[in-house]
This record gives structure tokens, C-alpha cells and sequence, in this order.
């Protein structure tokens, strides 16, 4: 049986990140800062890292994409292109969250810490019997638990890492957001045009 090729990608930061990988190893890893632009960036990030690879959107088995907490609208870029790849290539789409792909390899029971806006992470702990969910708030705050680690690899790489590895579970979910809070402006509100006599 040939090796599954997996791709793997976030927007959920100031960032536009993408990694592929071939069974277990990774052909291709990108990373972009960019606080700006991500949704325009996306899709010619991924024919990049694609393309560099000499593997094209058919041979894909599995994407990964990441689903926060971060910025609002960067989540639902994301989830929004895994979900319309997904169905156009007939391949599963692996929601992973940020936390939980920075803490991808890491000895257990650990805690792992993103950067957020404002000087504040993104925090969650991960081990026997902890059960904790993300969370936010500056690192000199965050109450006593087990040890901070770095992440031993970028995020992206870790996503396809993890999608690749859930890729045949019977009931994947769709790839949903997770949302700390709720986005920073709200919609508009639907307002009927007046009725002219």
C-alpha cells in the first residue's frame, strides 16, 4: 500500500503556515508571518509547498487544518478551506487545536503556551488526569501545574502530524472553530430597507 501524503496548515495566528508530509516524513514545511492577508495567501502557500514536493491535490490522503483558539477570523479561514477541500478531493479534514498540536511529542504531563494578542498566551495542560481546556492569559498568571515546554516541532508539521494519525477514525468530526471569546466586532444587524409609498 502506498504512504498516505498529508497536509497540514494554519491561520490562526499572525501567520500563514503549511507542512506535507509522506507517511512520517515531512517533504515540506512553510511559514509566513503576516498579520494581514492570510485568506489570500492560503491557497497559493499550499500549491508552493505542494509543488516543491512534485505531489499535486489527487495524491493527498488527509488534511489537517488548525482550529484554535487564536484570531477569529484566521480560524475560520482554516476550517474554511479544509472543509472545501475536503469534499472537492473526497479526503477526510482533521480539525486539530493549537494547543494540543504545540504539545504534539512532547513527555506527558506537560503544559504548553502559545502567544496570543496583547502579551497573552494561549495555555493548556496535558496528561494523566489532567483535563483541562485551553485557555488565556499572560504567563506570570498562570496557576501551578506541570511543567511549560517548547513545542519540539513547528505547528503545521504537527497538524498534518496528528490528521495523518486520525485520518481512518470512524466518526471524524467536521473541522469546527474553537473560540475562547467571541469575535471582536460584531455583525451587522439586519435591518429592512423602509417601505416607500
Amino acid at each position: 500500500m502506498a504512504e498516505t501524503f498529508s497536509l497540514g496548515f494554519d491561520t490562526s495566528a499572525a501567520h500563514c503556515a503549511a507542512a506535507l508530509l509522506q507517511g512520517d516524513k515531512l517533504l515540506a514545511h512553510r511559514h509566513e508571518e503576516m498579520a494581514r492577508g492570510q485568506a489570500e495567501r492560503l491557497f497559493p502557500l499550499l500549491e508552493e509547498v505542494l509543488t516543491g514536493a512534485g505531489v499535486v491535490w489527487s495524491q493527498l490522503s488527509v488534511l489537517g487544518c488548525g482550529i484554535g483558539p487564536g484570531n477569529f477570523t484566521g480560524i475560520r479561514i482554516s476550517v474554511a478551506a479544509a472543509r472545501g477541500l475536503a469534499l472537492s478531493l473526497g479526503i477526510p479534514a482533521v480539525g486539530v487545536g493549537v494547543t494540543e498540536a504545540a504539545a504534539h511529542g512532547l513527555p506527558r504531563p506537560c503544559r504548553v503556551a502559545v502567544p496570543a494578542r496583547n502579551g497573552e498566551v494561549i495555555w493548556q495542560d496535558f496528561g494523566p488526569g489532567l483535563t483541562s481546556m485551553p485557555e488565556q492569559g499572560t504567563l506570570h498568571d498562570l496557576p501551578a501545574g506541570p511543567p511549560l515546554l517548547s513545542p519540539v516541532m513547528p505547528l503545521a508539521e504537527a497538524i498534518a502530524r496528528i490528521a495523518a494519525e486520525r485520518r481512518d477514525h470512524p466518526d471524524l468530526p467536521c473541522p469546527a472553530p474553537i473560540y475562547l471569546r467571541p469575535a471582536d466586532a460584531a455583525p451587522a444587524r439586519d435591518h429592512a430597507p423602509p417601505i416607500l409609498p
